[in-house]
């Protein structure tokens, strides 16, 4: 597979991705749902075991429908560390607006003769794996995820039903307003020290939000949360039963 991300690399001068020796297969102590010896874990999807991809969309448009995608940026991560990254800009098919410019600093001329969704889709549903291995990661997940299930099934795609988690979810449950005035990327990126600085490029901001997410996990861990389960289920109010009448 890491041929065939580099000669895509060559090709089209868009695509980077490093996979290294996990490139064929995810680590059995990554895989979602077992321990180190490969039987199952009893007590759930331990976060620390668990692979998760963080996602960043550039667009020129605040809805699928009113723009298309402009770049793609995605991290593969587990335990801690990074197996991959994944890096594209993508021909929207129509003009980028100057707001979206000034914003971005994505042109026309920067996405000229990138591929377009549609002929970048096989690679990057390959690189996010498949969803009983993979949990999605985003800022904001709706908005990105928005844009991916748009151009799925608008180039006739069938969108994996991935797992997701939202940084900005999560940090609401795990930060005080007098820690984090906002939970915007950039706030957060501030308060945890990330070593790269959101910019609003797709690649630069989900190596942020890898970050955010990680300091995220070990404030979950102070609230005893340590499975993919606990944190699904962390801050939903729990129903009384009904008294007997």
């Amino acid at each position: 597979m890491l041929a065939i991300w580099k000669r895509k690399r060559h090709r089209a001068n868009s695509i980077h991705a490093s996979l290294g020796d996990e490139r064929h297969s995810v680590p059995v102590s990554c895989a979602r749902g077992f321990a180190t010896d490969g039987t199952f874990d009893s007590l759930g999807t331990l976060l620390s075991k668990t692979t998760f991809v963080i996602v960043d969309l550039e667009t020129n448009g605040r809805s699928p429908a009113e723009g298309g995608i402009t770049e793609i940026g995605a991290v593969k991560v587990c335990g801690g560390k990074v197996l991959g990254e994944f890096k594209t800009f993508i021909d929207p098919g129509h003009p980028i607006p100057g707001y979206i410019t000034e914003l971005t600093g994505i042109t026309d001329e920067m996405v000229f003769q990138s591929p377009t969704i549609r002929q970048i889709f096989p690679s990057l549903l390959e690189f996010l794996g498949h969803p009983s291995s993979t949990v999605l990661v985003a800022q904001n997940a709706p908005f990105d995820l928005s844009f991916l299930t748009y151009a799925a099934r608008t180039n006739d795609y069938q969108w994996p039903n991935f797992p997701v988690l939202d940084t900005a979810i999560i940090a609401r449950k795990v930060l005080s307003r007098d820690e984090v005035p906002n939970c915007k990327l950039g706030t957060l990126a501030e308060f945890f020290g990330t070593v790269t600085t959101p910019n609003h490029r797709a690649l630069d901001d989900a190596r942020a939000t890898v970050d955010v997410f990680h300091g995220l996990l070990e404030r979950l861990g102070s609230h005893d949360i340590y499975t993919l389960e606990e944190l699904n289920n962390f801050g939903k109010k729990v129903k009384k039963p009904k008294s007997p009448a």
